[in-house]
């Protein structure tokens, strides 16, 4: 039984990037300064990829490259990403598929217009089973 919500209901808007050509150290200090744990690396305003703090720690870190070392270098590409209109259920079976904790979110033409994380579904997740049950029992009646 689906929900009825999609990513975009749920999507956080305010999405944190850095330009393809910025580096590590950038990534670094703005993950620490917005208190976030992935930004999303652009090319204008087309997302081009994902840089995790995990991939901070297996590409740079656990590596020993240099912190000047370029995003576009180690982030994670191609991008997964679904659309505002996609069913909050898809979603999660995409994260679920490719072992992932975050999405980018995209326009039809390309551009970011957010990001949806397993955190944003697992805090509504109460709601969204009070609203699956309100909803069996009236079609019940």
């Amino acid at each position: 039984m689906s929900s009825g919500l999609t990513v975009g209901d749920l999507m956080k808007k305010n999405v944190y990037t850095l330009d393809l050509n910025e580096t590590v150290t950038d990534a670094a200090q703005l993950m620490k300064e917005k208190k976030i744990g992935s930004v999303v690396v652009v090319d204008k305003k087309e997302a081009k990829g994902i840089l995790t703090e995990g991939d901070i720690v297996r590409r740079v870190v656990a590596e020993n490259l240099p912190y000047d070392t370029l995003v576009k270098e180690i982030m994670s590409a191609p991008l997964i990403v679904v659309f505002p209109e996609t069913g909050l259920e898809e979603a999660v079976s995409v994260m679920a598929r490719y072992g992932i904790d975050r999405l980018v979110v995209i326009t039809k033409e390309g551009y970011l217009a957010g990001i949806i994380t397993k955190n944003d579904i697992l805090n509504i997740l109460p709601s969204i089973i009070d609203l699956v049950e309100e909803k069996a029992r009236i079609e019940a009646e």
